[in-house]
């Protein structure tokens, strides 16, 4: 079965690991090689920027950037970029996977609307408004008190022009103020790239099941992450942690708004799917549970692939 994954952080580590790393073959989860034995349909790559790591986000970010389309040069037999659903069924009908660009951390485009307009015209499709230090955007759900602080003025104007550019708004790590306010800022579906449910495990970096249900009723979905913090108490997270997620967003806001995120290379422990290769296991126990064949191919690629449809 196909699938699309909405966030990895793959670029960033190996831009960090030169050497024997690339994107055809390495020792992360995230590599061709092992998205062609997932059946891979198409891949997110974040462009990750840490605050604590960088002082120049925007440079970092286009360093990252340039690793990306080296890697795609390198791979063009085999992995192409997608910026829109025609992109992405060109790319099929080559037997190539897709390639989608995504930052995470607002804070790339430095406070200026044309840095946005820039970084579309570069391929990026997707935002990650912010990741755990606030920026010019918004806040982040990492600390208590940036729950009920929301979008800055210029964060306001960041959504419009993302809705303008057709570009998809992820609100994953961003506040809780924050993410009503791109509810009801966006005329187009937003996503959460790689979140749960805080109902399962109370973590602010999961969504409450009334913004599960916004998120629904916006036409976006909520890419499951892997992340054992986020999962649950199992070390490593099991793939049932995965099911009770996937089974309470089910109960809460329909079948049509689960997708998967798993934030692979970016996440600290390793699940029992311990790489994309492996999100087999996943299908399998989704079938032990009752999932339909159509429930699990909505899950895996269709839901997201309408999202990519309707906005991109």
């Amino acid at each position: 079965m196909n699938f699309i994954d909405l966030h990895c952080d793959t670029i960033d580590m190996l831009l960090n690991n030169p050497g024997n790393w690339n994107l055809a073959k390495n020792n992360l989860s995230v590599d061709i090689e092992k998205m062609k034995r997932g059946n891979s349909l198409a891949q997110f790559f974040a462009l990750y920027i840490n605050q604590k790591k960088t002082k120049k986000p925007l440079e970092k970010c286009l360093q990252m950037l340039d690793k990306f389309y080296l890697e795609l040069d390198r791979n063009n037999d085999s992995i192409a970029l997608a910026t829109n659903y025609k992109d992405l069924i060109k790319n099929k009908q080559k037997d190539k996977i897709s390639a989608f660009l995504a930052i995470e951390g607002g804070e790339a485009i430095n406070g200026s609307l044309y840095n946005l307009r820039n970084f579309y015209r570069l391929g990026v499709r997707l935002i990650t408004l912010t990741w755990n230090f606030p920026n010019e955007i918004g806040f982040p759900n990492c600390r208590n008190e940036y729950v009920y602080r929301g979008l800055t003025s210029f964060g306001h104007e960041v959504v419009i022009e993302m809705n303008n550019l057709s570009m998809l708004i992820d609100v994953s790590h961003l506040s809780d103020k924050g993410f009503y306010d791109v509810a009801r800022l966006s005329k187009k579906p937003f996503i959460a790239s790689h979140s749960n449910s805080r109902t399962i495990t109370n973590h602010p970096r999961n969504l409450t099941d009334e913004m599960i249900k916004i998120l629904s009723q916006k036409g976006g979905v909520i890419g499951i992450n892997f992340e054992k913090s986020f999962l649950g108490e199992n070390v490593p997270a099991k793939v049932s942690d995965m099911i009770n997620h996937i089974k309470h967003i089910k109960n809460t806001g329909g079948v049509d708004v689960i997708s998967i995120g798993s934030d692979f290379d970016g996440i600290e422990l390793p699940s029992e799917i311990k790489n994309i290769g492996e999100i087999d296991k996943l299908s399998s126990e989704l079938k032990k549970n009752n999932f339909s064949e159509e429930e699990i191919e909505k899950i895996f690629y269709k839901n997201a692939l309408r999202v990519i449809k309707d906005t991109l």
